[in-house]
C-alpha cells in the first residue's frame, strides 16, 4: 500500500478525495435520485398500482403483466429513436449537465403528473379499462423516456470525472450511491401500506427533484467552442452511426460488446420491471414481504457495485463483465423454478448483486475501449444497444403471459425463463469478443 502511495503519478487521488472530490459527488448524487425514479416507479409502485387496478382474478395478472411490460417496451422504443442523436449532441456541443436537467425535470413533472391522474375517479371506461388508468400509463411511458434520456448524458459525464484507472471506482461509487437511494426511496412504502399504491407516485417525483439538485447547481459543462460545432439535423445522429458502423473493423470489439450487452440487458431491463408482480403473483410474496425482499436485494447491489469497481479494477472489465453474466444466469434459474418464498429470496439477492455490477463493469468496458473524441457517441450506441433490448425483452415477455394467460402462473414462468435464454446467448457473445481479441494480440 505504501509503495502504491509513492508511485502516485501527478494529480492521482486517494480513494478518500476521490468519493468526496464535490463533482463526483454531487454526479453521484444523481445515481441516488434517478434511483429512486427507477425503483419506485418501474419496479415497485407503477406494478403494484397497475396489479391493483386490474388483477382481479388469475387472467387478468398475466393481463396486467402484459400492460407492465408493454409500457416499458414503448418507453425504450422512443429512447432508441433520440439516443442516436444525443450522442451526437454530447460531442458536438461538450454539453451533458444542461440536458439532464432539461430530461430529468420533465421526468420529475409527468412522474407528478402520475400521481394527480390517478386520483381522478373516472367512470369513462375504454376498451373495459378505465380511462384514468390508460392516462397513468402514458405518462408512465413519458417520465420513463424522460429518465432515460437523462442517463445518456449523465453516463457520458462520467469521462469528465477523472482519469481511465479511477473509471471504475468512480461508476462503483455512483451505482452503491444509486441503490441507497432505492432504500430511501422505499420509505414512501409507509404512506401506501395499506393499498392506493398511487399515491407513491408524487413524493417519488419530490425526492427525485431533491436529491437532483446538487448535479443541476454544482456541476459544470465543457462546452465545444461555438466556433468548431456543426449545424446539426435531427437524422445526423443515425448518419453518424452509419459511418461508424462502416468502421466497424476498427471498433471491433466496441461493437462485438454492444451486441453482448443487448441481450445481457434484455434480462436486466425486464427483470426489473416484471420482479414485483412475479413475485407477488407467482411466488405469493406479499406487498409488505416484497419491500423487504427488495431492500435485501438493494443491499446486495451495493455491496456488488462497490466490490465489482474493486474486482473490475483488478481483473479488467471484460472478465468482470463474465463473472456478473454467469452470476445472473444462476440468479434467473432459481427465479423460474422458485415454489417456495425462501428460493425467491436467494434469486433476489443474487440478482440484486448481478444488477448492480453489471452496471459498473459495462460502463467501465465503454470507458476503457473508446476514444476519447467518439465517447459520446459510443455512449449513445451504448444507449441504443440496451433501449433496443429493453423494447424486445418487455414484449417477448408481455407476449409470452398474453399468449399463455389461460394457463395461470405458468405463463409467467415459462417468460422468465426466456431470461435465461437471452442472459446465456450474451455471455457467449462476450467471450467470443474477448477470444478474438487475444487472437488479435498474438498476431
Amino acid at each position: 500500500m505504501g509503495k502504491s502511495l509513492k508511485k502516485k503519478l501527478p494529480g492521482e487521488r486517494s480513494q478518500l478525495a476521490l468519493y468526496m472530490s464535490l463533482p463526483i459527488l454531487s454526479w453521484a448524487f444523481y445515481d441516488f435520485a434517478n434511483t429512486i425514479f427507477s425503483s419506485n416507479i418501474t419496479t415497485v409502485f407503477f406494478p403494484f398500482y397497475t396489479n391493483e387496478v386490474l388483477g382481479t382474478d388469475e387472467v387478468m395478472k398475466q393481463v396486467a403483466s402484459t400492460f407492465i411490460s408493454y409500457a416499458n417496451a414503448v418507453a425504450s422504443f422512443f429512447i432508441v429513436l433520440f439516443s442516436p442523436l444525443f450522442g451526437v449532441w454530447i460531442d458536438n456541443t461538450g454539453y451533458k449537465k444542461r440536458f439532464i436537467v432539461w430530461f430529468a425535470s420533465c421526468s420529475i413533472f409527468f412522474t407528478f403528473l402520475m400521481g394527480i391522474l390517478a386520483e381522478i375517479d373516472s367512470n369513462i371506461i375504454v376498451g373495459g379499462i378505465p380511462l384514468s388508468f390508460l392516462l397513468v400509463v402514458i405518462s408512465f411511458v413519458i417520465a420513463k423516456f424522460f429518465y432515460n434520456s437523462s442517463l445518456v448524458f449523465y453516463d457520458a459525464m462520467m469521462g469528465d470525472l477523472g482519469t481511465k484507472k479511477e473509471m471504475p471506482l468512480i461508476s462503483g461509487f455512483g451505482v452503491a450511491l444509486g441503490y441507497l437511494g432505492t432504500i430511501v426511496g422505499l420509505v414512501v412504502y409507509l404512506l401506501v401500506a395499506d393499498g392506493g399504491y398511487h399515491r407513491a407516485f408524487i413524493p417519488t417525483a419530490i425526492l427525485f427533484l431533491l436529491f437532483s439538485l446538487p448535479l443541476f447547481f454544482i456541476n459544470k459543462d465543457q462546452p465545444v467552442p461555438k466556433s468548431e460545432r456543426k449545424r446539426l439535423g435531427f437524422l445526423d445522429g443515425y448518419k453518424e452511426i452509419f459511418h461508424t458502423f462502416k468502421e466497424m473493423q476498427k471498433y471491433k470489439a466496441i461493437f462485438i460488446f454492444m451486441i453482448a450487452y443487448f441481450f445481457l440487458n434484455d434480462a436486466i431491463a425486464t427483470t426489473i420491471a416484471m420482479m414485483t408482480v412475479y413475485a407477488t403473483a407467482i411466488v405469493g410474496f406479499t406487498s409488505g414481504e416484497f419491500i423487504i425482499l427488495y431492500l435485501v436485494s438493494t443491499v446486495a447491489s451495493i455491496i456488488g457495485s462497490f466490490i465489482f469497481g474493486y474486482i473490475t479494477k483488478a481483473i479488467g472489465a471484460r472478465k468482470a463483465v463474465s463473472i456478473v453474466a454467469v452470476i445472473m444466469i444462476i440468479a434467473l434459474f432459481i427465479g423460474v423454478f422458485a415454489n417456495a418464498k425462501w428460493m425467491f429470496w436467494i434469486a433476489g439477492s443474487m440478482f440484486g448483486v448481478s444488477l448492480g455490477s453489471m452496471w459498473v463493469t459495462s460502463r467501465t468496458l465503454i470507458v476503457e475501449m473508446t476514444p476519447d473524441d467518439k465517447r459520446g457517441q459510443f455512449f449513445g450506441l451504448f444507449a441504443f444497444s440496451g433501449k433496443v433490448s429493453a423494447i424486445i425483452g418487455p414484449a417477448i415477455y408481455g407476449t409470452i403471459t398474453l399468449l399463455f394467460k389461460d394457463y395461470g402462473s405458468l405463463a409467467s414462468r415459462l417468460a422468465f425463463s426466456s431470461l435465461i435464454v437471452m442472459t446465456i446467448i450474451g455471455l457467449i457473445v462476450h467471450l467470443s469478443a474477448r477470444q478474438s481479441s487475444n487472437q488479435n494480440h498474438s498476431v
